[in-house]
């Protein structure tokens, strides 16, 4: 197996090192990589991708679409550094290519022109109705907290998003978690003279 690295934009390597945290997570920040992102087929695709490097023929059979159509999508994710090619090989009809994703996982740099609308967007997108029986579960709650307790809070839920969990597409279903903590724009009352 011949393994190939993604292709040379200058100094490749240092970019690179740059764009990563210290969990390794890709940090999202230029244009061309949201726009990459919020087509839903794209963002299905890096879905996809999460499981395992995979060829276009198998990301056109799995999204249903035709192999030119997830080519054009994987050159535009490719093109923004969010997917490389990982590998080739000789099969009987010439040169078969396996793409994969630049990183496992991604964050959002906190000067990103987006915020968490974006991630909200794209947890829409995947949303599917709950049938009978499947595990679901949605709610929104308001907390009225010090700052220590909303800085407490937020790392508590950091830690919580950052456990690895188990994957295994063959026996299992994909869910989502979206993690959301943020100042809520609703009024305080004043103290009741009464009590």
């Amino acid at each position: 197996m011949a393994e190939e690295q993604p292709p040379a934009l200058g100094s490749d390597t240092d970019q690179d090192q740059q764009l990563r945290d210290e969990q390794g997570h890709l940090v999202l920040r230029s244009p061309e990589q949201f726009k990459a992102l919020g087509h839903p087929l794209r963002h299905r695709m890096v879905n996809v991708l999460r499981q395992r490097p995979a060829t276009l023929r198998q990301l056109s059979d799995a999204l249903g679409m035709s192999k030119g159509t997830i080519g054009y999508h994987v050159r535009v994710l490719r093109e923004a550094g969010l997917v490389r090619l990982a590998e080739t090989r000789q099969v009987r009809g010439g040169t078969e290519q396996y793409f994969a994703l630049v990183s496992q996982s991604f964050r959002l740099h906190e000067d990103a022109v987006v915020g968490p609308e974006f991630l909200i967007n794209a947890a829409l997108g995947e949303m599917l109705p709950s049938g009978p029986g499947e595990a679901s579960h949605a709610a929104l709650r308001h907390l009225w907290l010090t700052d220590a307790e909303a800085h407490a809070l937020e790392a508590r839920l950091r830690a919580m998003a950052a456990e690895p969990q188990p994957t295994d597409p063959v026996h299992g279903q994909p869910y989502g978690l979206l993690v959301s903590f943020f100042r809520a724009d609703v009024p305080s009352l004043p103290p009741d003279e009464q009590s």
